[in-house]
């Protein structure tokens, strides 16, 4: 029997830990307070009609396809996928749309049709400046084990190359940046936009974040089944190696052995002994000591200033009518810097960008003749740990994405059926977070450094997720998944070789707020 791993939470970064782990012949066992896995990638029913009710957007396959094939299997004959030719439809008013393709040049074209000549000058320098930075930080950040701070990069990058960490731009906001190469204001909107990808503010944000844009250009996926149907795949591929589920019961408390983890008190009762945990958790709820005093002092906390963004989210099964949606739409505000301020202040915007995910449009599809699934986003502050949301301040919110909506063309039919997810929900999902999607905010330079890493002030207990480094979104978070795996290994085996030393510590007790997050 292999090595004896527990991993708290079955979303996408816990999957990714237990399929690698359970494939090196660990035996490992994943703990789940729902009753399936995914996570954040999950389905609400609403109207009869399963919603996407999670992250939708799915990029970076190759992550994905290099889990799967050191698992022995091809991701492709798991899920059923295929490439987006448009990557977003995108509009500011009833007149006119913008779509970004797969194909650059496409895009070139459409924002030069769009905007002038100009303006796709100005993309082209754009992408080309996008692809540098993402090329500097890949391997060596994305991919690779969290740095402490800026000297650890260098060193990474190479000592000598002090231009590429310039070229990465740390020191600028990504709005100003995007002021260089778009005199066209729709155009610095649109990408500015990526900042909400991990939940931050492009007034904020470090310009490197125009990575994004350039992971997103190099192919966007759609999956049969959406997200939920990836975590899944992934679950199986863990099984099919071994690896056990207990869903439908919380982990209350890690619990330790001479100074360091020895297994999870279950809500239930029950125990599972571990020779070492991956928190499939966001570190908050760790550091509020959900999971015990002794994990309350594994990893720092974050004032609720530093949150990321959380949201108000539509999940509606509805028909629509006059925008030709396409499976992703971003309709936009008039006015994005009061957007943000309003947001800061306290308070879902007053005028707000909307994103849509229309999960039944396939590209070439017209208008659905009947009631579609819509997953509809508007960004809001993470204070669901701090304001009670009222019935009339939901109504507000409803309004107002509907009426951002209607200026772009798009209706909704009256009283369309639907549940609204707001920061209390997503609390109430992510303890400990006021509601925060993507953890930590990415403001300021030194963000990235600062955000919580694979390995805690424990030893034995590892953290995974898109609230760990490298980051939000369901590949970053696969890519923790992986980090933790190298971590645990590499630690297990460096135990092996030592002899055993006696540390201090005992027992941890029983927390009375124990819970479980994805």
């Amino acid at each position: 029997m292999g090595a004896r791993i527990a991993i708290i939470g079955a979303g996408i970064g816990g999957l990714a830990a237990a399929a690698l782990l359970a494939a090196r012949g660990c035996s490992v066992t994943v703990i789940e307070k729902a009753r399936h896995p995914g996570g954040k990638a999950r389905q609400l029913a609403v109207d009869g009609a399963a919603i996407d009710a999670g992250p939708t957007v799915f990029t970076l396959r190759d992550v994905f396809e290099d889990i799967f094939r050191e698992c022995g299997a091809e991701l492709a004959d798991h899920v059923s996928i295929r490439r987006a030719e448009v990557l977003a439809r995108h509009a500011w008013d009833s007149e006119r749309q913008l779509d970004l393709f797969a194909d650059p040049a496409r895009s070139e074209e459409a924002i030069g049709d769009f905007a002038g000549a100009a303006a796709a000058a100005g993309f082209r320098a754009f992408r080309a400046e996008a692809a540098r930075i993402h090329g500097i930080l890949d391997r060596p950040m994305l991919r690779g084990s969290k740095l402490a701070w800026p000297p650890a990069l260098m060193w990474r990058i190479g000592l000598w190359r002090v231009g590429d960490l310039l070229a990465i731009r740390p020191y600028e906001s990504l709005w100003k940046v995007l002021g260089e190469h778009f005199a066209d204001q729709r155009l610095r909107q649109l990408f500015a936009r990526y900042s909400t990808y991990c939940g931050s503010s492009p007034f904020a944000t470090p310009a490197t974040l125009m990575l994004i844009a350039h992971v997103e250009s190099q192919g966007v996926w759609l999956i049969d089944g959406g997200m939920s149907a990836l975590a899944d795949a992934l679950m199986r591929l863990a099984q099919r190696h071994g690896a056990r589920f207990r869903f439908g019961t919380a982990a209350a408390l890690l619990e330790t052995r001479m100074g360091r983890v020895s297994g999870v008190a279950l809500a239930d009762g029950d125990h599972v002994e571990a020779d070492a945990v991956i928190a499939n958790a966001d570190p908050a709820a760790l550091a509020a000591g959900r999971f015990g005093p002794v994990a309350g002092m594994a990893v720092s906390s974050h004032a609720p200033r530093k949150r990321s963004l959380s949201a108000m989210v539509w999940l509606a099964h509805a028909k629509t009518g006059g925008f030709p949606l396409q499976r992703h739409n971003v309709l936009f505000s008039p006015d994005y810097p009061r957007e943000f301020a309003d947001i800061r202040g306290g308070q879902p915007p007053h005028d707000p960008s909307v994103y849509v995910c229309a999960q039944d449009r396939d590209e070439g599809a017209g208008h659905c003749a009947g009631r579609e699934r819509l997953q509809i986003i508007v960004n809001a502050p993470a204070n669901g740990d701090s304001h009670a949301y009222t019935d009339r301040e939901k109504d507000q919110c409803t309004e107002a994405m509907t009426r951002s909506l209607r200026r772009c063309g798009l209706e909704l039919e009256p009283g369309f059926p639907h549940m609204l997810l707001t920061p209390n929900a997503f609390e109430s999902f992510l303890p400990s977070t006021g509601g925060a999607i993507y953890g930590r905010a990415s403001h300021g330079w030194a963000a990235s450094f600062l955000r919580q890493g694979t390995r805690t002030a424990i030893p034995g207990l590892y953290c995974a997720g898109g609230s760990t480094h490298p980051g939000a979104g369901v590949p970053m978070a696969a890519l923790s998944g992986r980090l933790a795996t190298q971590a645990v290994l590499h630690d297990l085996a460096s135990m092996q070789r030592s002899h055993p030393v006696a540390m201090a510590g005992g027992m941890s007790t029983r927390s009375a707020t124990a819970a479980v997050t994805d």
